[in-house]
């Protein structure tokens, strides 16, 4: 590449730091995100790496496969080979990336709306790439401009992953012997869509598909399902359909989100612990990591299946970089993100939901009722407020709630504030003007008290 170039790149968008993120590269396309963007992160990733090679995929957008070509300009210009994938989920770059041994991208916005897209990367190994860990850099040098290599220009090749994505999978979960089941799968449009036939093939498994074409203007629902308004059609779908599961994935198919067979959502957190569970059966005595605000339950399920719990900040890059401090065997977040360690320390939704499918298809009764035991407490949601000053609102709390009887407070991520029949925490939204609360107690009344008297506290200091 070329530096006059990467300046155009950075006259493209006058502020990098409205596109380059916590843990990924994110913008509208192409006012924010351009092919002269990507084609200067491109190049600026093999120079972030020293990379001779590198792995690239994409989702279903219809703006990827130009970026995608983009940086894959950027990349060969500074004298890299690149393997393009083709399509595929955000999980199946961490595969390519850990099985092959070199770095990746997946062009992807994830759940965003249609008109965002961004750049995913790992090094190799599927090691993650944020803001502590090459991010600044990579920006630093794109507002630079990238110098031009003397190398010979690298080669793009195809290699289709597919396949060899699902029986990687299905070797770290065995699901080859569980009873037959009908599974709903929403896959908002998204890649899932793509990656769901294939991981399910031979299964024992009568699969019900909702909105398996690719389409990345998402005309039936955004593919986030985070927000409970996107799993109303799955809810409805596994009730009407008698199915004994359904399952919720993102627009990436990193993240997913699993409904019982009466149509209920099943909590994150009991999902961890079951999770978790399982995995402590085959190591005993192993590390499982969760992040702060997953249930109490969590860390109570992790000691007594004889696992070593640890608390973390919430974040992905705090919990991969905790698992590989740790050596941990699965992490899990609220979030719907679930780390494994045999899966090079990353998040899979698939691998995810593969357990729950194992799980469930090696007990008799329903999911229900093998979640009941994971789940103890009544949970608020995180519930977001619009507050001017968020330090001042958060010292609010603490004043209010410190000196109580029996009340114990750490400020590990924000502000949490634990008694033995409840807890909460409060913390800052990195990117807007938000506090998120979130309350767990041992009953109803006890969460909506609770809940209730913080967020008159720290709405009353709204500007």
């Amino acid at each position: 590449m070329h530096r006059g170039r990467a300046r155009e790149a950075r006259g493209a968008v006058t502020d990098l730091s409205k596109i380059i993120k916590a843990y990924d590269i994110r913008g509208v396309v192409p006012d924010e995100l351009n092919e002269d963007v990507a084609e200067a992160a491109g190049a600026a990733f093999i120079r972030l790496t020293g990379a001779g090679e590198i792995v690239i995929t994409h989702d279903m957008r219809t703006s990827s496969p130009p970026l995608v070509a983009a940086f894959a300009r950027g990349a060969t210009a500074q004298g890299a080979d690149v393997i393009d994938a083709g399509l595929g989920s955000t999980d199946m770059l961490y595969y390519a990336s850990g099985t092959l041994g070199i770095p990746g991208a997946m062009v992807t916005a994830s759940h965003n709306p249609a008109r965002y897209n961004g750049v995913k990367l790992c090094r190799e190994g599927a090691k993650p790439v944020g803001q502590q860990t090459g991010l600044a850099e990579l920006r630093e040098m794109i507002e630079a401009g990238v110098p031009a290599s003397d190398a010979p220009a690298g080669q793009v090749t195809r290699q289709d992953l597919l396949s060899g994505y699902a029986e990687h999978l299905k070797k770290l979960v065995d699901v080859s012997a569980i009873r037959p089941l009908k599974v709903v799968v929403d896959a908002g449009n998204g890649m899932a869509g793509y990656t769901v036939p294939k991981v399910f093939d031979g299964l024992p498994v009568k699969l019900v598909p909702m909105y398996f074409e690719l389409d990345g203007t998402f005309p039936n629902h955004e593919a986030n399902p985070i927000d409970p308004e996107n799993l109303r059609d799955l809810q409805r779908a596994v009730t009407e359909t008698r199915a004994d599961i359904g399952l919720a994935f993102d627009g990436d198919a990193d993240r997913c989100f699993v409904v019982d067979e009466r149509g209920e959502i099943v909590s994150p957190s009991a999902l961890t612990a079951l999770i978790a569970s399982r995995e402590l059966a085959r190591e005993p005595g192993a590390t499982v990591i969760h992040n702060l605000i997953t249930s109490r339950a969590v860390p109570e399920i992790i000691a007594e299946h004889g696992g070593t719990p640890v608390r973390t900040r919430v974040g992905h890059s705090f919990i991969k970089a905790e698992m590989a401090r740790t050596g941990a065997i699965f992490g899990g977040e609220h979030s719907g993100h679930f780390y494994f360690r045999d899966f090079w320390f990353a998040d899979s939704g698939m691998l995810a939901a593969l357990h729950v499918l194992a799980a469930l298809g090696q007990s008799d009764g329903p999911l229900s009722a093998l979640l009941a035991r994971y789940e103890r407490y009544v949970a608020s949601g995180e519930v977001n407020s619009e507050v001017a000053d968020q330090a001042a609102a958060t010292a609010l709390v603490l004043d209010s709630f410190a000196g109580r009887p029996g009340v114990s407070t750490d400020e590990l991520d924000g502000l949490t504030v634990m008694v033995p029949d409840w807890w909460f925490n409060l913390r800052p939204s990195n990117t807007e003007p938000l506090l998120r609360l979130n309350v767990e107690a041992a009953d109803q009344a006890t969460m909506e008290a609770v809940r209730d008297e913080v967020l008159a506290l720290i709405r009353g200091t709204t500007a």
